[in-house]
């Protein structure tokens, strides 16, 4: 590309050189022969005069008076019925073989004498010849200019496209970070906003696709433990019939909710499934989360209890409630100790689960950024709550440590109606 701009521009200034060059070399010759001539003609005048004078008064035109003139002109007076006088070099006379060329000019006076002058075409050549090689110079000049100009434009233009280029080649590699480079180019500004723009939606759906995994075997950790720990039920109590029809049916509801598991996570990956809330009880789900973890807190000697108020409901999705309870419980089973906690309150206009656990508590460095990504303390991923928070924010509902010692999260969910049976103690 730099070629040919450097190509293009160099034909069109010799173009627009010639258009004016040549013109102005012919007008130049043109006016220095005339200027020469003009000033021939002018000298026959003055010599005509000054022979008519010398004719007034000697009848005679001598020598001296033609001497007075340049020496290298060759001049003739020539009176009817007389010998032509004549001065000056004899190379110049007219019709010599093999002589230099001449200009010429003469007149005729008022005595009817004629004079006729001759120079030396050389001084004219050699003064076109200049004026030529300085139209010639400056021809060059504006030629070296052009090109060094068209040099620094062709780079100019070229170089924020090879910039564009390496920007689109890392984009292409992956690295979204925005480039943020501007070239005083508005159409080359413009591609370089567009790729900026690209960068940032392709780190977003990269940072999608990322959380995406990371949550998805998160959440769906949880329910494979379960699942996987019905097996192994369903293996011990090979002999009893009933057993095994119970530990299979609990099987298959937890096959059931790792379905709706990967449903919800999906539909919140492709932000194609707008969470839809509605009036749910809050006591089936908090059973199944308990029978769903009873075993593992009954291999660790621990208790899992449900207490608060009975037969509350609340605006929220089935699905992801149980999720975000089971995220506080799972949380409290890893890190913290002793009897885990989760109870009900109805406060009028909202409802509130408190997930508790008799542990040494959240240590303070941790208490501000405890929902942050990837933040844990110790021996976790540090998702478990970031994402809890996130889907209950994503249906109205949110997340708090309202206490560090003991540990207490609290959901606080919109009310779906007043509690319908009060309840002091754990059931």
């Amino acid at each position: 590309m730099r070629r040919r701009m450097v190509f293009s521009t160099l034909v069109v200034t010799v173009i627009a050189i010639m258009l004016l060059g040549l013109p102005l070399g012919a007008l130049t010759y043109n006016l220095v022969y005339n200027e020469t001539v003009r000033q021939l003609q002018s000298e026959a005048e003055v010599v005509g005069v000054e022979a008519d004078h010398q004719i007034s008064h000697e009848d005679v035109v001598d020598r001296p008076l033609l001497g007075g003139t340049p020496a290298n002109r060759y001049i003739r007076v020539t009176r009817e019925g007389e010998e032509p006088v004549t001065s000056g070099p004899t190379s110049l006379a007219p019709g010599r073989p093999g002589g230099p060329e001449t200009l010429m000019a003469q007149t005729v006076t008022e005595e009817g004498t004629l004079v006729e002058i001759w120079v030396s075409a050389q001084s004219a050549q050699e003064s076109v010849l200049r004026a030529w090689l300085g139209i010639g110079s400056l021809s060059l000049l504006a030629l070296g200019v052009a090109v060094g100009l068209s040099v620094l434009q062709a780079r100019r233009l070229t170089l924020p496209l090879v910039d564009l280029a390496a920007t689109a080649e890392r984009l292409g590699s992956g690295v979204t970070t925005p480039w943020g480079h501007r070239y005083g180019i508005p159409e080359a500004d413009r591609v370089a906003e567009v790729l900026d723009r690209s960068a940032e939606r392709i780190a977003g759906l990269i940072a999608t696709e990322r959380h995406f995994a990371t949550d998805a075997s998160h959440q769906l950790r949880t329910p494979l433990t379960a699942l996987t720990m019905r097996l192994e039920e369903i293996v011990a109590v090979a002999d009893d019939p009933e057993a095994v029809r119970e530990e299979g049916e609990a099987a298959l509801a937890q096959t059931e909710r790792l379905v709706e598991t990967v449903e919800s996570l999906l539909g919140r990956a492709r932000k194609s499934q707008n969470p839809e809330v509605e009036a749910v009880e809050l006591d089936p789900v908090l059973r199944g989360i308990r029978e769903e973890w009873q075993p593992v807190f009954r291999q660790e000697r621990r208790k899992l209890v449900i207490a608060g108020e009975d037969g509350l409901t609340a605006m929220t999705v089935p699905g992801d409630l149980a999720q975000i309870v089971a995220t506080l419980v799972e949380n409290a089973y890893k890190h913290g100790a002793g009897t885990v906690t989760v109870r009900r309150v109805f406060t009028g206009n909202s409802v509130r689960v408190e997930v508790s656990d008799e542990g040494e508590g959240v240590p303070e460095e941790l208490a501000g950024r405890i929902f942050d990504r990837e933040v844990s303390g110790g021996g976790g991923t540090g998702l478990g709550l970031a994402l809890a928070r996130h889907i209950a924010e994503a249906e109205g509902a949110r997340i708090e440590l309202v206490q560090t010692h003991p540990t207490t999260f609290a959901l606080f969910l919109p009310s779906g109606g007043e509690g319908l049976t009060k309840m002091a103690g754990p059931f």
